[in-house]
């Protein structure tokens, strides 16, 4: 019989300015899935009264992030003026474009009060057609999103399209991220409407193709796979879409179908060239080649 997985490969764990994080995409095996090029697991972290995460301000092009929180807040601020909190279960999808320059670091109040702090953030590729599109920003609500219950599991639709359902957020790729909660064990029921899809197990475990496979996995799905066994209570994050329209180069923050374009770019953010951040002063230098 065909396998139902075709690959798995867990996460690589790293350090982001303090916060430790699982870094699920890229890998060597696998540089994108759908038009998802890059995943960061957050902690979970816990934060100290007084202290926080801060990722000052840095440049994208050519990519969208996408955030979504299961615990604690970041405050998002970018060069266009926008100044957005993101709790658990909203989303932040920011379109960098031609370029934009955003920060993330912990609100005030959750500075203060201390808390946990656990997430993912994506990057999409943009289509080679919308690479140097004006940069934007959209938040969506937690009430906002769809949400979805398939036996059993509760699954929340953050972005894209899965079971006939649409998330609020546009995008200009064909993709899906679907957080989906499985109360103990039982049977995953997965969307097929996308090409590529994949599971990233944020915490218990599930069995396919008769292995089983814990927090911090990327599990690349084959065409054929129509469901996934949780063995207990499991967390998921299950994504992908449409392939990309063509290779894609990655550098620091920078993403192109271009490598000249990353070039000129990483320029332009040593020049000064980028837009800055209204009200947030700091700047990430340009790290060493």
């Amino acid at each position: 019989m065909p396998p139902h997985l075709e690959l798995a490969l867990p996460a690589r764990e790293a350090d982001l300015l303090g916060t430790p994080i699982r870094r699920a995409l890229p890998r060597r095996q696998r540089r994108s899935l759908g038009p998802f090029v890059f995943l960061d697991h957050m902690g979970p972290r816990a934060l100290q009264p007084g202290t926080g995460v801060d990722v000052p301000p840095h440049p994208h092009i050519g990519l969208a992030t996408l955030s979504y929180l299961f615990e604690g807040a970041l405050l998002h601020r970018d060069s266009l003026g926008h100044v957005q909190e993101i709790r658990p279960g909203e989303v932040n999808w920011m379109s960098a474009g031609c370029g934009i320059v955003h920060s993330e670091r912990t609100p005030p109040a959750a500075r203060a009060a201390g808390g946990q702090l656990h997430g993912l953030q994506f990057w999409v590729a943009l289509p080679r057609a919308h690479e140097e599109d004006d940069p934007s920003f959209q938040h969506a609500a937690r009430e906002s999103l769809p949400t979805l219950d398939r036996a059993g599991a509760h699954l929340v639709l953050a972005a894209g399209t899965a079971f006939g359902s649409r998330a609020p957020i546009e995008t200009s790729s064909e993709l899906f991220l679907l957080h989906a909660e499985v109360p103990g064990a039982g049977t995953l029921p997965l969307p097929d409407e996308h090409p590529e899809r994949a599971a990233y197990l944020v915490a218990g475990r599930v069995r396919i193709d008769g292995q089983e496979h814990g927090p911090g996995s990327l599990l690349v799905l084959a065409p054929r796979a129509r469901t996934l066994e949780a063995l207990e209570p499991t967390t998921l994050a299950l994504f992908g879409g449409a392939p990309l329209d063509g290779p894609r180069h990655m550098r620091w923050n920078f993403v192109s179908s271009d490598p000249a374009r990353i070039s000129a770019a990483e320029r332009a953010w040593e020049s000064g060239g980028f837009p800055q951040v209204p009200g947030d002063d700091e700047r990430v230098p340009l790290p060493a080649p």
